[in-house]
């Protein structure tokens, strides 16, 4: 059994744009909880007030699973324990474990501390022999031990052993500079254990692209505690990622730390606290990212429809992933049959439709479209080919206007729309704050006469990217816009040397997306 040790509110807010309120991280304490995380980390009580209110407000909150973990560091040097500020804070905080660090490397004792490397010893040994009095579980955090192990063996394992004499739970070792090679670890581990009975712990950090890699190894040579954050969210470049920590010891080494329920919230997790950074998800991160088990050539689709132990290293479900199929130039059949299958459509391997989409498709993408982001778009595309595609409105004229009328004034924009609906023309105008959003407007203002379901619409995400060629500002543009209603969300695209006109195209996909996944739903009800 391998425990799972999460410091995500802790040395995951010391990343770069990282930042959680205290409503935010007790949230993601019981999303942890869920998961199976036995240990969550939930800050330093002794540096801010939001950590001390975040552990006074844990102790009413009811976990699962999981014990909430504070930290901090061993005791000031010349003072006891019991009169230090921060060992004051951690047992304040209430928390069942506390996780004390302290100075593994020669280097950091002598200029950091500016002490003896005797006397950091004894800080060692004092604060967790005081602390273990005191609470049920503490851990020792040995920073920078890989690289003072390095510097000086014989001085980093008499750090060790000084925690462990103390009586600490767990030892564990710390890549602090994340600057150690997956190859140097078993030689250490090795020695660490000849000297070492105490429990061992791995924390990495990710500044060689190794920190995953290095845990990995470190519980083969015997360590039976991985620390490390959800996305890997850290200092620098980040920590141990425990979403591909969890299913390599799970799925891969056979190694108990979670069930196997509840290692299919991992996504879904991994999702829940990018969306409480304010951060977008990571799209290529391995298990848990959207493209992680994405395939977009035909002949990976091709294969992947026999068998997707051809192209996937696991089964995607396992992780509360799964499968997906691009669509691109680079598509074949098979994607198509694909896209179609999963959109509900019955379309034979030999139809001519098959043909239709492919050829369009591939012209469609000569000319700047992209589908991969805009599934919605090749939704319609695909109802257009089967002659299903229904026409909602007709439209006659639109124009767009803006004016600025002082230099230190923002500019007004407005956009005039006439359409035509059965019969019915509809004339109308909105203002906005810039001409796509002025368009949008109109068009809307026009249609809910129509299609009261309109108004349910949000436009979630709006990009527009430049595409390649010479002719600076009349370069084509592709417009990329992400809808959504509440139930589900969607994305078209546009593209033309006209942004107005690209945008036009990506804002009726996306609405006359609405109406027809309506009807849809409506006849699937029906025939249930």
């Amino acid at each position: 059994m391998v425990k799972l040790y999460d410091t995500t509110l802790r040395d995951g807010t010391q990343a770069e744009d990282i930042s959680f309120s205290v409503e935010d991280k007790v949230r993601i304490a019981h999303r942890l909880d869920e998961l199976g995380i036995h240990y969550i980390e939930g800050g330093w009580p002794g540096s801010n007030p939001r950590d001390i209110e975040f552990f006074r407000e844990m102790q009413s909150q009811k976990l699962s699973n999981a014990h909430i973990v504070s930290f901090g560091s061993t005791r000031r040097a010349g003072i006891k324990a019991k009169d230090d500020a921060n060992i004051k804070a951690l047992l304040a905080s209430k928390s069942p474990a506390i996780t004390i660090f302290g100075k593994s490397w020669n280097l950091h004792v002598t200029k950091a501390l500016r002490i003896s490397l005797e006397e950091n010893l004894e800080l060692i040994f004092d604060s967790i022999s005081y602390l273990k009095k005191k609470v049920d579980k503490v851990f020792y955090d040995a920073e920078h031990f890989f690289d003072g192990y390095k510097a000086d063996p014989a001085y980093a394992m008499k750090t060790l052993k000084a925690a462990q004499e103390a009586g600490a739970d767990f030892i564990v070792l710390c890549d602090t500079n994340g600057g150690t090679l997956s190859f140097e670890i078993p030689e250490i581990m090795r020695d660490v254990r000849k000297q070492i009975s105490t429990s061992l712990g791995m924390h990495m950090h990710n500044d060689s692209e190794g920190a995953v890699a290095n845990t990995l190894v470190g519980v083969k040579e015997g360590a039976t505690m991985v620390q490390g954050t959800i996305n890997g969210f850290g200092e620098r470049c980040g920590n141990a990622n425990l979403c591909s920590i969890i299913p390599a010891l799970k799925i891969k080494m056979g190694i108990d730390c979670i069930t196997d329920e509840r290692l299919t919230r991992l996504r879904n997790t991994a999702r829940f606290i990018y969306e409480l950074a304010n951060l977008p998800n990571y799209k290529h991160q391995p298990y848990v990212g959207e493209s992680a088990f994405a395939h977009k050539g035909g002949i990976h689709v091709s294969a992947v429809l026999k068998s997707p132990l051809t192209y996937e290293h696991i089964r995607p479900e396992l992780v509360g992933n799964h499968q997906r199929v691009l669509v691109s130039d680079l598509s074949g059949r098979s994607n198509i049959l694909y896209k179609a299958q999963e959109y509900g459509v019955d379309v034979k391997s030999n139809s001519e439709v098959v043909q239709d989409v492919l050829k369009e498709l591939k012209a469609l993408e000569h000319q700047g479209f992209q589908y991969e982001g805009a599934e919605a778009s090749f939704e319609l595309l695909i109802q257009k080919a089967l002659k299903k595609k229904q026409r909602y409105f007709k439209l006659l004229e639109f124009r767009v206007m803006d004016e600025k009328k002082k230099e230190d004034e923002a500019p007004f924009s407005e956009a005039t729309i006439k359409l035509e609906v059965g019969g019915v023309v509809e004339h109308t105008a909105a203002e906005g704050n810039g001409p796509v959003n002025a368009l949008d407007a109109a068009l809307r203002k026009a249609l809910e006469r129509f299609y009261p379901a309109i108004s349910e619409v949000k436009l979630l995400d709006f990009k527009v990217r430049v595409l390649a060629g010479v002719q600076g500002t009349a370069a084509k543009v592709r417009v990329l816009v992400e809808s959504g209603d509440g139930k589900d969300k969607w994305g078209t695209v546009g593209v033309s040397d006209n942004v107005i006109e690209a945008s036009w195209q990506a804002i009726v996909d996306s609405l006359e997306y609405k109406l027809f996944k309506d009807g849809r739903d409506k006849k699937r009800k029906k025939a249930k």
